[in-house]
């Protein structure tokens, strides 16, 4: 048995650093370089152009996925626990 609400605060926080991480590669401009060879190893012609960094939607990208991870988290958790009754 897991608590789904501290499975949900784990996922909160991965996916909240995993994203302010990338917004840290667009603020110092090498998200573009990340990209195109993310793109190029899967053989994919980089279709996309990284736009300039812009606080506030790097505070809103962080903040949606942290409650994605944490709603995600509790559901994934309380999902674990219904099929692994003690």
């Amino acid at each position: 048995m897991v608590n789904p609400v501290k499975v949900g605060f784990v996922f909160a926080v991965f996916l909240a650093l995993w994203h302010a991480g990338w917004s840290a590669l667009v603020a110092t401009g090498l998200a573009q370089k990340v990209i195109d060879f993310v793109f190029w190893m899967h053989f994919i012609k980089p279709p996309y152009q990284i736009e300039a960094f812009d606080p506030a939607r790097a505070a809103i990208l962080v903040g949606v996925t942290a409650g994605v991870g944490l709603v995600g988290g509790i559901v994934g958790g309380a999902i674990w626990n219904a099929f692994h009754r003690a």
